[in-house]
């Protein structure tokens, strides 16, 4: 009896789909970016321009929470693709733990950070008007004590959430230019 190959398009892909990775780099870029400015705007003496930077900020922290609540309901419907069975055999069990614990980290972190941001906001008494027009309401009471204890956990939560990004990109790094096993092309817009 002759075997069938599957056509292309009946094959099992190992890509996301088209919106998990419109969802991923939006995601990141926009972290990335919100990090760099929190670097900035809390090295600038009080002005109007820090004040603009903060509440900034603040609007593209919620537009990331929101973001990150898309990003999780997408994939808690759509499963990701498994991994390629070449690369998921040749990954020591230590990868493999690190690799899920690197992605349950990473989504933890996408909801905490501006969480905890838009606590402290609330605490210290300065609300959340997304875009200037939609007030939030706000996340806990105002406590000027709260807000100073909560305000280190909302900078070491981004300074994690960081981190752990960093460690991701290195591990699609070696995938690529080490291993160039072609893992990086799941996640890259386009066909491949």
């Amino acid at each position: 009896m002759a075997t069938v190959t599957p056509s292309p398009s009946q094959a099992p892909t190992h890509r996301y789909s088209h919106t998990a990775i419109v969802l991923h780099w939006v995601l990141a870029l926009a972290i990335l970016g919100l990090f760099g400015v929190g670097l900035y705007m809390t090295s600038l003496p009080f002005s109007p321009a820090r004040l603009k930077l903060y509440n900034w900020h603040k609007w593209a922290g919620i537009t990331i929470l929101t973001l990150s609540a898309l990003r999780l309901l997408w994939r808690l419907t759509h499963r990701p693709p498994a991994l390629p069975d070449p690369i998921a055999d040749a990954m020591p069990a230590w990868q493999r733990w690190a690799h899920h614990g690197t992605h349950y980290g990473l989504y933890a972190l996408f909801f905490l950070v501006p969480l905890i941001g838009w606590a402290y906001s609330s605490a210290a008494g300065f609300p959340i008007v997304v875009f200037g027009v939609l007030p939030l309401p706000d996340f806990v009471p105002v406590d000027k004590a709260l807000a100073e204890m909560i305000k280190p956990f909302h900078e070491l939560s981004a300074f994690a959430l960081v981190g752990l990004a960093g460690l991701h990109m290195a591990a699609a790094l070696k995938h690529q230019w080490i291993d160039k096993d072609g893992l990086l092309k799941r996640m890259l817009p386009g066909r491949h």
